[in-house]
């Protein structure tokens, strides 16, 4: 019988204490700094609640508050979408796996069945394992004397509670009846009674009754998570380490054909494109192709070819047989050359994208794909050192720190920042700016825009359309902006200021018809909306 806590209060006030700071923090206002601040009471919360009953973390789990108070600081100081959203992926996500992992620190050894089966098992713990702790906590009490006594008296005490409520009920109606009646009899009374009735706004009963509700479900939930955390954490056992989860069926000799021939397909793909990898614009239209055509296709089919490359080798190396040591090491032999293949024709995704890059521009897309090959190449070298070093077990962790990796490099660059500043750079070169595109990103971009519109390095109609790209964000801006505390976020706060130090009086927006233009002080027209 799993009780675990000794003081049960305890846990079922800081939960409701959590409830209602979930209510305050994020009823009526969208999410900014208000989610940190939670994320922290949460771990403040359930770290005080653990150790106060001498559950104590595990060193090994203790560096997963790292990355959770990196993307909880993340999450109101971006506010592009897709570093938002890792953002608030990862601090949940890693939260989840410090409460599965809080005893026994084992997440390093986790394979992805692990991952499969232990988030399954917190998602029973938080709707069962409340209840199951309710229920043997009765049972402990009804076994022993002492805990007669105890559920006697607490019995006692249920039943004057439950009859105090009972009275209550009643008087309310009679009370109600009394109150209306002197309320008619007396002018200033009735003033009284109104603040008063006021003061609980009646109206919106069904809002609070919902309210309560959620409240009630939020510290349920959290009651789970912290239980599953001082009951379920150890991990003693592992899927699949003692013995394989799926055991090697494929024979040596058919695994090695499998690996060399796609090998052989790898590597004559890169005899014949070698020099359009990496011979830039001077070798291309070669063959025909013009230099915007070249740029426009293939990096895209190249990053897919890395990624199901990297998932064959994983999957071979499950379920090849590999009886001999040098049968492992012709094994590890052809994955060491397909990933030099692989990293070859990463790197050749990579100059496309460059190419690409140079023609068009940034854009969100291109920089996620950037990042992306960057830690998918990071990964693959390290799948093959793994290999090499019989530590294949350890890829899923690999794969969490490339994934945290990327995470963080979207949040640390600042993507539409990063855009705004390489579009600009390449538009002092003499191609074109896309000011529609510019002023449709977020808020991260416009202390960047700002600097561009201020900087005299810059020739005037670069500054000319970073203006027109602000004034176009204020014209097509979808309303006013929550200014409650709990919604602050640091990148409106600094696009704010820069934006209040800038003199865009001479700008003219045209709103007659969708989309808006933006007349500069030149004449210059910009359509605020791309065609």
């Amino acid at each position: 019988m799993e009780v675990g806590m000794k003081r049960p209060a305890v846990l079922w006030i800081t939960v409701l204490i959590l409830g209602w700071c979930f209510d305050f923090l994020f009823w009526g206002h969208r999410p900014g700094i208000s989610f940190a601040i939670y994320t922290v009471l949460c771990l403040a919360g359930g770290l005080a609640v653990l150790i106060s009953e001498g559950f104590h973390p595990s060193w090994k789990s203790v560096p997963l508050l790292l990355p959770i108070g990196f993307f909880t600081v993340m999450t109101f100081v971006r506010l592009e979408p897709m570093s938002q959203f890792l953002s608030y992926a990862f601090t949940l996500g890693l939260l989840g796996l410090l409460a599965l992992t809080y005893l026994g620190g084992r997440w390093v050894c986790y394979s992805l069945p692990d991952y499969v089966v232990q988030f399954i098992r917190l998602a029973g713990s938080m709707l069962a394992r409340p209840l199951m702790f309710v229920n043997a906590r009765k049972q402990l009490a009804a076994a022993s004397p002492e805990g007669v006594r105890q559920a006697t008296a607490s019995s006692s005490g249920w039943k004057r509670a439950w009859a105090v409520l009972r009275g209550l009920l009643i008087a309310i109606p009679i009370l109600a009846i009394f109150a209306a009646l002197l309320a008619s009899a007396d002018a200033v009374f009735a003033q009284v009674l109104n603040r008063f009735i006021a003061l609980f706004r009646l109206e919106k009963l069904p809002e609070y009754l919902f309210r309560l509700a959620y409240i009630l479900v939020g510290a349920y939930l959290l009651a789970g998570v912290f239980l599953h955390a001082a009951q379920k954490s150890r991990d003693e056992k592992l899927i699949g380490e003692e013995k394989p989860l799926l055991s090697a069926f494929l024979g040596f000799t058919e695994g090695a054909v499998v690996l060399g021939a796609v090998e052989l397909l790898f590597l004559v793909f890169v005899i014949i494109q070698f020099r359009y990898f990496f011979g830039g614009q001077t070798n291309i239209g070669v063959q025909g192709f013009t230099y915007a055509e070249y740029a426009r296709q293939g990096f895209g089919e190249l990053v897919a070819v890395a990624f199901f490359s990297l998932l064959l080798f994983l999957g071979l190396s499950v379920i090849v047989k590999r009886e001999t040591s040098v049968r492992r090491q012709a094994f590890s032999g052809l994955g060491v050359g397909m990933g030099i293949l692989v990293g070859v024709i990463l790197i050749s995704a990579f100059q496309r994208l460059r190419l690409y890059e140079a023609a068009y521009g940034f854009s969100r897309l291109r920089t996620y794909t950037h990042a992306f090959m960057i830690w998918l190449g990071i990964l693959l070298a390290a799948a093959l050192v793994l290999e090499i070093l019989r530590k294949e077990r350890l890829f899923v962790t690999a794969a969490l720190l490339a994934g945290i990796g990327f995470a963080a490099s979207l949040n640390l660059l600042n993507v539409d920042a990063f855009i705004v500043r390489q579009n600009v750079a390449r538009a002092a070169q003499g191609q074109d700016l896309d000011v529609a595109y510019l002023a449709s990103l977020s808020p991260d971009a416009i202390p960047a825009l700002a600097e561009t519109y201020r900087s005299a390095a810059f020739p005037f109609r670069i500054r000319q359309a970073a203006g027109a790209a602000l004034v176009c964000r204020q014209a097509t801006s979808s309303g006013p902006v929550d200014q409650d505390w709990r919604s602050f976020s640091l990148a409106r706060g600094w696009a704010k200021a820069a934006q209040s130090r800038l003199d865009l009086s001479g700008y003219t927006v045209q709103k007659g018809d969708y989309p808006y233009q933006v007349t500069a002080p030149g004449g210059q027209v910009f359509d605020c909306m791309g065609g």
